[in-house]
């Protein structure tokens, strides 16, 4: 059998269909308060999110802030599907291109994220190392970010190109992370990073 394009299309927007089903069983699922829900390659994962985790969140939102004023277009915790089977996830941070308007569907666009800070779960800490930055890399956000409490590290992933990052670097907390040479231009400090 040969896929043609038309297919490969009709495949896609089946697998957007399968994710809306899901979300929407997942909405109407009473999901215990502080927990977060996400889809990973068709598997639901549910973290609860710690103190420890939303403080370096704060953090990170407060330097975007601090760097693009109050109305820059950064979000927590919102779905938005990347490449792969069935990726809706929901960054930790994500900042969105000015200009950039949402689907009919009142989704942002994977295309349109330059930046995504993800704070590792102890459960969910492989998604982020695996699964999730290999469809960032696959949608090309220029910039990712990880924030281990666990190690007290940040892992910084640059330069996507054919799915894959190709510049990487790892960054002890309490030494700021250079950004300056990316889209978000700017030094973030992580001196005030808690560990776990």
């Amino acid at each position: 059998m040969t896929v043609t394009e038309t297919d490969r299309i009709e495949m896609a927007d089946s697998d957007a269909r399968s994710l809306d089903e899901m979300f929407d069983r997942l909405e109407r699922f009473q999901v215990p308060e502080g927990y977060k829900v996400e889809v990973v390659r068709g598997a639901v994962f549910m973290s609860p999110q710690r103190d420890v985790h939303w403080y370096i969140i704060r953090r990170i939102v407060r330097a975007l802030e601090d760097r693009f004023g109050m109305n820059v277009n950064v979000l927590s915790d919102v779905r938005i599907d990347f490449p792969g089977y069935m990726n809706g996830f929901c960054p930790d941070v994500v900042k969105v291109a000015q200009g950039a308007e949402k689907t009919p569907q009142g989704r942002w666009c994977c295309e349109d994220i330059e930046f995504v800070a993800e704070v590792i779960s102890r459960d969910t800490a492989a998604n982020d190392y695996g699964p999730k930055k290999a469809a960032y890399a696959q949608a090309e956000v220029p910039v990712y970010l990880i924030a281990d409490p666990y190690t007290g590290k940040c892992r910084l992933h640059t330069e996507p190109k054919d799915g894959a990052y190709h510049v990487e670097s790892t960054i002890d907390f309490g030494v700021p992370v250079d950004l300056t040479g990316t889209v978000v231009d700017l030094t973030l400090a992580t001196d005030e990073f808690p560990r776990d």
